[in-house]
């Protein structure tokens, strides 16, 4: 407590003889260890958007599903986990381009379009796994694209070794692992409903709440 008086006395001294600084001057640190081509870092900032709409779409299949009147916890809980690891994503390219010593400016401009999910509503729990199929599939596109301009492709100028290694090893791996997720539980879904009707959907919600799928 008598910490805080004391430094609440200093900053009072402070104040009373110099104005108060908001910003520092511009700091002389060396530049040479930032060296990410700027084809390849405005493709990442891109990424960044595009998992960012991944997550928010994921979001409104969560909560279609989570409503009363649908009353399907186990799709809803699968794909607000889903909107989670989207959202995890973005944060992860943030951070890489953030050790890469770029995003130091213009950090608001990351989200420079309208996220809002093209569909918030669907007709069955086939659908929406269809949807989310096509989804990943999508991002898993746009990766693919990410990987070729930091390899030296186009525009870029060399190839980015570290980031290229880094998205082939973590991010596809993860895209084409939950892409045969999805598309086995299309087909499983459509078998069980095939022979059950409303019923098979209704188990096959159930065995996605206990993790039986």
């Amino acid at each position: 407590m008598n910490s805080i008086i004391v430094a609440v006395f200093f900053c009072a001294i402070g104040f009373a003889t110099c104005e108060l600084q908001c910003a520092h001057k511009e700091l002389d640190i060396p530049k040479e260890w930032v060296d990410m081509d700027g084809v390849c870092i405005k493709k990442v900032r891109s990424q960044i958007e595009e998992e960012l709409k991944a997550a928010m779409q994921y979001m409104a299949m969560g909560a279609y599903f989570a409503q009363d009147t649908v009353n399907r916890p186990g799709f809803s809980e699968m794909f607000f986990k889903s909107a989670s690891e989207e959202r995890d994503h973005a944060i992860k390219l943030i951070s890489y381009l953030l050790m890469r010593g770029e995003l130091t400016t213009q950090v608001s401009s990351l989200i420079k379009r309208n996220l809002t999910p093209k569909t918030s509503s669907w007709a069955n729990g086939v659908n929406a796994l269809k949807d989310a199929l096509k989804l990943e599939t999508s991002v898993t596109k746009k990766i693919r694209e990410l990987i070729k301009v930091c390899e030296g492709e186009g525009a870029a100028s060399y190839n980015d070794y570290h980031l290229v290694d880094y998205l082939t090893g973590d991010f596809l791996e993860e895209q084409y692992h939950g892409q045969r997720d999805l598309a086995g539980k299309v087909s499983t879904l459509e078998k069980m409903t095939e022979k059950h009707g409303a019923l098979g959907e209704w188990l096959f919600d159930k065995k996605l709440l206990n993790g039986e799928l």
